[in-house]
């Protein structure tokens, strides 16, 4: 299911996460990341809230902070910035650096200037000698044309 959703074969890594399921085999964390980075990547927005949802109420499995980020990288591609925001802040396990600087990325692709410049401030709190944060604000504020 990973080297399928890694390699674009977003079809066939849930086609072969149903046989999976349809055979019995109990599918683990890693599994729902691949899932979930496929749906993500082929911008699959209600297969991938499907899936999150399903990892806990159907698996019993509580999602990790990689899931999560999964799911804040699929709402972010979709222009739904206040949805990824608000489950960023509502995420029972503290937010990595990465996380900010997903959402960062999302509003950099959807001009979303102030959020942008939060998200950017929340990482540069987690993780103050990463240069990324400074690279995706640049490139938010040349795109909406604020050079000052």
């Amino acid at each position: 299911i990973a080297a399928y959703a890694q390699n674009g074969y977003v079809k066939e890594a849930l086609e072969l996460f149903k046989d999976m399921n349809l055979e019995g085999v109990k599918p683990n964390k890693i599994t729902f990341l691949s899932i979930l980075h496929a749906c993500s990547h082929a911008g699959m927005l209600d297969e991938g809230r499907y899936y999150f949802v399903s990892m806990a109420v159907n698996h019993g499995m509580i999602p990790t902070v990689r899931h999560y980020g999964c799911m804040i990288d699929l709402l972010g591609r979709a222009g739904l910035l206040d949805e990824t925001e608000n489950l960023i802040n509502s995420m029972p396990v503290p937010p990595a650096a990465v996380t900010w600087l997903t959402l960062l990325g999302a509003c950099r692709r959807h001009c979303d200037v102030k959020r942008g410049a939060h998200a950017a401030e929340r990482a540069f709190e987690l993780d103050p000698n990463n240069p990324d944060p400074y690279i995706l604000l640049c490139n938010m504020y040349a795109a909406a044309g604020r050079w000052d």
